[in-house]
Formats: structure tokens, C-alpha cells, sequence
């Protein structure tokens, strides 16, 4: 089947609501890899070490996994536009002032405050395109996939364009083509209808009650771990321009992209989803193992490679948070998502102490390692992974909508 033929239609062919929210979840996508080319050049420009600056990703993520449990809280209230609107307002509003930061302190409390506006918009994005899409809930979580590839990659060329520059310009402009996408927003997508019952700010931790969907989340966290020492800790490892850096990060997000859009569905098709997860895990972590002890050469190619299996491993995952359940899919994924993103977040900020602790070459041992725990949570959950999954897939096919940014 054509992978942008759903069965339904083409993803193409879409209202322009539709377009409006991918497009501006591209540019949201893009601030996570943003500051990857640009991590040296803003430890340099603030006078600030290795450590001080990953503090970037930790507080991002940080508050996008609290807010993860505000999310469903707030878009059941006052509904998905308004949602969006707000997430997208704050994003303009804190990616603009990390621009104006005069210490690493101030970036580190402005990317927090840029993390809770990227919460709320990532969130509530994926539901309100399956709500607005045409061709049904498949086309519009390929759309929604084919937009975070596309904002992974173009996240850190972005960064090396700008901050070859300045490290303050990028910031700037993903002000900037925020604010364009909040225009857009406003004038393109109608309200939707809000959903029956009113998320509590408990029900994603009583969702994460669900065996399978507990499983899933536990995998996904230690996979995450392994996933954000690559994007956070790398940089610092490939000491390159900030224009190279860029284009390494460039391929890398090339290759999630297509794996995770293109390459991923096909090997779900042909070997089942646990065994393609548990696969790209244990491959993923050669490739770390590889990354952190090889020459220069080998970590950039092995930099690149590992966008190829986080591509497939975000697709997998996105759809055991989605389907394993039997939780409403919105409180489902933000269980899901509150549990991962302290991977996120705790990554970076031990990444680079394990270096000082030790050498450069044991971050990427401790991320093989968590990897391998991930495909182990996956090999012994395994039969009730699958069984749930399959029990619940009917059931899910027939739902109005599906759950927040779970990749």
C-alpha cells in the first residue's frame, strides 16, 4: 500500500485546518532539536559548561511531563483551539525572551516556560487533526507522524542556519514562525466539539494502572533515556561547527522521518510490532555502544544510523500508548507521556556529570544499557502487550479521536 494511502484517501488531500495545525506542529517539533547545533556556541556566548547547558532539554522536558497531567485538564474545559492558541501564545512568548537571555539561568527559565507552552500545543494537536481530518484517524496520525519527522529534521538545520549567526537568532525565529502559525490557527480551525466528561488532573496517573499500558510507559522511558543522551549529549561529543553539526542532525532527522513514516508500518506489517520494538532497541544500543567508543567517523555515522531505529521505535510505541489500554486514549497517552518525558529530562543532566564522574565514552554505555532495558520490559510483557493490544484494537477503531503527542 502506498504509505501515504491510508485505504481512506491520501493524507494529501485535507481541509486547511488540517494543514494549519500540522504545519504548526512541524515548527513545535523543530524547538526540541533547535538548540542542537547551537549548544556549544550558547555555552560559549553565556560562559557556561557542558552541564549548565543541557539544563536546556532538562527543563524543557521537565515541565512537559508535569504538564502532562494539565494537558487533558485544560483542553476538556475550554477546548482544543483554545488549547492550541494558548500553547502556541506561550511558545511565542518564551522562545522570544530565550533569545534576550543574559546568563544560562535565565535560557534554562525561559525554556521551561517554553516546554509548558510546546505541552499544550503538541497535547491537544493530534487529536484536533483527527477531529478536522479527512480519510479517517489512520491519515490523520500519518500526517501528524509525517509533521514531527519533518520538525526533527529541520529543527537543527534551522539552528546552524541562524546560529552560525548568533545562538540567539534561532530562538527568534522560532518566535517568529510561531506567531505565523498561531495567525493561521486562528483564522483556519473552528472549535470542536468538546468531549462529554471533563478530564480530572488524576485520571492519566490512574490510567497508568492498565498492566499493559504501565509496560508500555516503562519501556518507553528507559528507550527515552537512551533517545535524548543521543540529541543532548552528542553534540558536545562531535565538537563540530555549528553549520556540520547542523547537517548531521539534519540527516538524522531525514531518517527518523522516513523510518518512522515510511519504513516502520512496513516491518510492523511483515514481523509484528513487539519484534520490530525489541529489535530496533537492541540495535539502538549497538549503535550507542558504537557512537560513544569509535573514532570520530564512527560518531558521526552512528549519530545519523540512530535516527533510522528512533524513527521506528517512536512509531511502535506511539501505537502500543495508543491502542494497549483501555483508558480513554487521550488520559491513556498522557499516563504514558508523564512517565517517558522524565526520561527526557533526566538524560541530559546526567549525561554530562557521568562524563565527569568518569570519561566520554560511559554516558553512551549507560544509554546502551537503558536501551536493552527497554527491549527487556518489552520481551517479558510481551503476551499481555500483544493480547491487549488486539482485544483493544476494535474498540479504539471506532473511537471519535485518539490521545495526545505520543511520540
Amino acid at each position: 500500500m502506498d504509505p501515504i494511502d491510508t485505504g481512506s484517501g491520501s493524507i494529501l488531500r485535507q481541509p486547511k485546518a488540517v494543514w494549519a495545525t500540522a504545519g504548526a506542529s512541524v515548527v513545535a517539533f523543530m524547538g526540541i532539536g533547535l538548540v542542537d547545533p547551537i549548544l556549544p556556541s550558547i555555552a560559549e556566548g553565556l560562559d557556561a559548561t557542558a552541564g549548565q547547558v543541557s539544563l536546556l532539554f532538562t527543563s524543557y522536558f521537565l515541565i512537559t511531563a508535569l504538564a502532562m497531567l494539565v494537558t487533558g485538564f485544560v483542553s476538556s474545559r475550554i477546548g482544543g483551539r483554545r488549547t492550541l492558541l494558548l500553547g502556541l501564545a506561550l511558545v511565542v512568548v518564551f522562545a522570544g525572551f530565550s533569545g534576550t537571555s543574559g546568563s544560562v539561568g535565565e535560557l534554562v527559565g525561559f525554556r521551561a516556560g517554553w516546554g509548558l507552552g510546546n505541552a499544550l500545543f503538541v497535547s491537544t494537536a493530534l487529536a484536533v487533526i483527527v477531529g478536522a481530518a479527512a480519510g479517517g484517524s489512520a491519515a490523520a496520525i500519518l500526517l501528524y507522524e509525517s509533521a514531527l519527522g519533518l520538525g526533527m529534521a529541520c529543527g537543527p538545520l534551522l539552528g546552524a542556519l541562524l546560529g552560525d549567526a548568533s545562538w540567539r537568532y534561532p530562538f527568534f525565529g522560532t518566535a517568529a514562525l510561531m506567531a505565523v502559525g498561531f495567525a493561521c490557527i486562528a483564522a483556519l480551525l473552528k472549535e470542536q466539539p468538546r468531549p462529554a466528561r471533563k478530564t480530572s488532573l488524576l485520571d492519566p496517573v490512574k490510567a497508568l494502572g492498565h498492566g499493559g499500558l504501565a509496560s508500555t510507559a516503562v519501556s518507553a522511558f528507559f528507550y527515552n533515556y537512551t533517545f535524548f543522551t543521543v540529541l543532548a549529549f552528542t553534540p558536545f561529543v562531535l565538537d563540530m561547527s555549528p553549520y556540520r553539526s547542523g547537517a548531521v542532525f539534519f540527516a538524522w532527522g531525514v531518517l527518523l522521518a522516513v523510518f518512522s513514516v515510511i519504513v516502520a508500518p512496513r516491518l510492523q506489517k511483515r514481523f509484528g510490532s513487539l519484534r520490530v520494538l525489541g529489535g530496533s532497541l537492541v540495535l539502538l544500543a549497538v549503535d550507542v555502544l558504537v557512537l560513544g567508543h569509535g573514532g570520530h567517523t564512527a560518531a558521526v555515522a552512528c549519530t545519523v544510523l540512530s535516527g533510522a531505529l528512533i524513527g521506528v521505535n517512536n512509531t511502535v510505541y506511539t501505537e502500543l500508548a495508543l491502542g494497549v489500554s483501555d483508558a480513554p486514549r487521550p488520559v491513556a497517552s498522557a499516563g504514558y507521556n508523564f512517565v517517558r518525558w522524565f526520561a527526557a529530562a533526566a538524560a541530559p543532566f546526567f549525561a554530562p556529570r557521568i562524563e565527569e564522574w568518569s570519561d566520554v565514552h560511559m554516558p553512551f554505555t549507560v544509554a546502551a544499557v537503558t536501551a536493552v532495558l527497554g527491549a527487556l520490559v518489552v520481551l517479558v510483557r510481551r503476551r499481555s502487550l500483544t493480547a491487549e493490544a488486539e482485544e483493544l484494537r476494535p474498540r479504539h477503531a471506532t473511537e471519535d479521536g485518539v490521545g495526545v503527542f505520543a511520540n
